[in-house]
């Protein structure tokens, strides 16, 4: 008998015409099965004539593409507080967002304080006309109280107090109800019932000396804040070339740099947010979405075309040229940068591999890898 004869089906030996043997295999458990030990095509070298290239060393510019938001830059917030305690007579701001510029009237309150030192400057100017250092005095104290010079005029001609005194902003920009931080503002934009909802605060309600009333929001100074994924977070710091282009207007195209790296995430996210500080001159919505290029600087090391590296799940390989043939030689990558991978191990300058990987796969098996 042949022993290198082997059918599916019983029958006779073509070259000697015995009766084959049925071959009977145990089966058996393997351990420790490694990625070579898988990946076995139906042959091992691949003959072709595919055009082929060698890993460039170079310094590439790498741009790391990011996602973003427009919201508020706090730093231009600004809250007015309550200078008296009193009750609020009349108020002008009805509902979040509701736009104010500087120097407008928001409230009118009613103060027993304002009422009182109001009351003293006036008996002052009746009975000690003479003491100016004392009616200066009293005539500042109103002021800090928050009473405007055009009300304090009014007294002094009148001769009589004012129950009702004006408080006005000090700030242009768009109403928060105190407390808000940014990110609930920049949520709250999104739903329109939130955008018109009733400020906290009422006509009739008591206020308390130094209580804050409202947070301004300017809304020409904002940061676009710019989420970077893990794999990029490296590769990003302050100082960095930033190109933005907003969603609601392409044609506002933003040129900044990186101006603040939030050193935590941000609730249950697992990206950091970049700041880019901006004026909000072209009135981008708060709260939409941007896209953006960081030039995070020159890397320097091998490059290969990214069709040069073909993608096995886990591992990377590439096709490396070989006695007149390719055969699968396991690789590893570092930063990919548009059509460029950088190769951090497994090949050098010197090596050849296929322009394009894909066209050395046979479907119906699978690659086995060498190792250099």
């Amino acid at each position: 008998m042949h022993p290198q004869v082997l059918e599916h089906h019983p029958g006779d030996c073509p070259i000697c015409g015995m009766r084959l043997i049925k071959k009977n295999a145990e089966a058996a458990s393997i351990n420790n099965i490694e990625l070579e030990s898988l990946l076995k095509p139906a042959n091992e070298f691949v003959v072709t004539s595919l055009p082929v290239t060698t890993a460039q060393e170079k310094n590439i510019t790498v741009p790391v593409k990011v996602y973003g938001t427009v919201e508020y830059d706090t730093r231009a917030a600004g809250s007015i507080s309550a200078r008296v305690s009193g009750r609020i007579e009349k108020l002008y701001l009805r509902y979040r967002y509701q736009e104010v510029t500087d120097g407008q009237k928001i409230m009118d309150i009613y103060s027993p304080e304002l009422v009182t030192a109001q009351q003293n400057l006036l008996f002052l100017l009746k009975s000690d006309a003479d003491n100016i250092s004392f009616i200066n005095a009293a005539k500042q104290r109103l002021l800090l109280l928050g009473m405007s010079e055009n009300e304090l005029n009014k007294v002094m001609q009148t001769g009589k107090p004012l129950y009702s005194v004006s408080v006005y902003s000090n700030y242009s920009g768009h109403v928060h109800d105190a407390g808000m931080s940014n990110g609930d503002a920049s949520n709250d934009m999104n739903s329109s019932s939130a955008v018109t909802q009733a400020l906290s605060l009422k006509e009739g309600m008591y206020i308390q000396k130094g209580q804050t009333l409202f947070m301004i929001m300017n809304h020409h100074q904002a940061w676009a804040a710019l989420q970077i994924f893990t794999s990029d977070q490296s590769l990003v710091k302050k100082g960095d070339a930033v190109h933005i282009i907003p969603e609601t207007d392409t044609a506002a195209a933003i040129d900044g740099r990186i101006d603040f790296i939030e050193p935590f995430f941000r609730g249950n996210s697992k990206t950091l947010t970049a700041r880019v500080y901006f004026h909000n001159m072209a009135m981008l919505p708060i709260g939409s979405h941007v896209t953006a290029n960081i030039y995070a600087g020159n890397t320097q090391g091998l490059w290969l075309p990214a069709s040069a590296v073909l993608s096995l799940g886990s591992n990377e390989v590439a096709f490396l040229k070989k006695d007149g043939g390719f055969v699968a030689h396991k690789i590893t990558t570092g930063i990919r940068s548009n059509d460029n991978v950088q190769i951090v191990s497994g090949l050098n300058a010197t090596d050849t591999v296929a322009v394009n990987a894909q066209y050395l796969i046979d479907s119906e098996s699978f690659i086995k890898t060498a190792s250099k």
